[in-house]
């Protein structure tokens, strides 16, 4: 099954989320070593999957009602939370060599990126 963003706000927000974590890894990679580079992928990551999740939840199909529109971004919002929460205690309780500001800062860059999602135009 393919799933397809339709918004192109969210695939450009999508894809500066993939710079901003190479980007943050590779700054983590010529401090920290290789630990420090895939700690800040994963921090990448989590984000990013989350936003995935959220994209490709709103992207569905065409809502007829505003009450629809609040139901889908609801729970894609709170798919999104609960992916966040799930992938942060799972990179930290498996990954033994994370290294915590690399892996923090990769994630709270790649949050502050999709913020900018307002600033993409819709054409």
């Amino acid at each position: 099954m393919v799933f397809k963003i339709e918004s192109k706000p969210l695939r450009t927000i999508l894809r500066w989320q993939l710079y901003a974590t190479g980007a943050m890894a590779l700054g983590a990679g010529a401090i920290a070593g290789m630990h420090g580079a895939f700690s800040a992928v994963l921090g990448g990551f989590v984000s990013w999957a989350a936003g995935l999740v959220f994209a490709v939840m709103v992207s569905g199909g065409r809502v007829r009602t505003a009450g629809e529109t609040l139901r889908i971004l609801f729970r894609a919002e709170a798919s999104k939370i609960m992916l966040i929460v799930f992938l942060l205690w799972l990179v930290l309780t498996t990954y033994q060599e994370v290294v915590p500001v690399a892996f923090f800062a990769a994630f709270i860059v790649s949050v502050l990126v999709s913020q900018a999602v307002m600033l993409v135009r819709e054409t």
